[in-house]
């Protein structure tokens, strides 16, 4: 198992009520690690979600607002949208860019038991030790 691998393992024991947890290549949209203790999570199911978390960061809409921000504002174009909470009936969706690799993007599923604080904090306290793992 690679160091990531056991980073993000250790996320998920960590966190009370934590499902999985996964870093994603915001480019490709490739899932680069993931580790999680839900047997419903299939590979094609991670897929899925690591692609609706690429459209939510860096989707067709998104890059428009930014531009028509970045316009407004005479600055280059550029990716605004660092954090991202998601709410499901049952699950929590804590999504975080990873600051020194921008093209990577952590993402916690956590079930509605997990404090709010506790997944935010989980993922911005392992966000450096994250970037150590994920390519340039």
């Amino acid at each position: 198992m690679s160091k990531l691998d056991d980073l993000l393992q250790n996320i998920v024991n960590d966190v009370d009520g934590a499902l999985g947890c996964a870093v994603v290549d915001l480019e490709s949209g490739l899932l680069l690690s993931v580790a999680h203790n839900v047997p419903y999570f299939t590979s094609s199911y991670l897929e899925a979600v690591a692609a609706a978390a690429v459209d939510m960061m860096r989707g067709r809409n998104v890059r428009a607002v930014e531009s028509l921000l970045s316009n407004q504002r005479g600055q280059p174009v550029r990716h605004m949208i660092q954090e991202v909470q998601m709410s499901t009936e049952r699950t929590y969706h804590f999504m975080a860019v990873v600051p020194e690799k921008p093209n990577s993007l952590v993402v916690l599923i956590t079930s509605r038991n997990t404090n709010l604080g506790m997944g935010w904090s989980a993922v911005r306290i392992n966000l450096p030790h994250i970037a150590e793992y994920c390519p340039s």
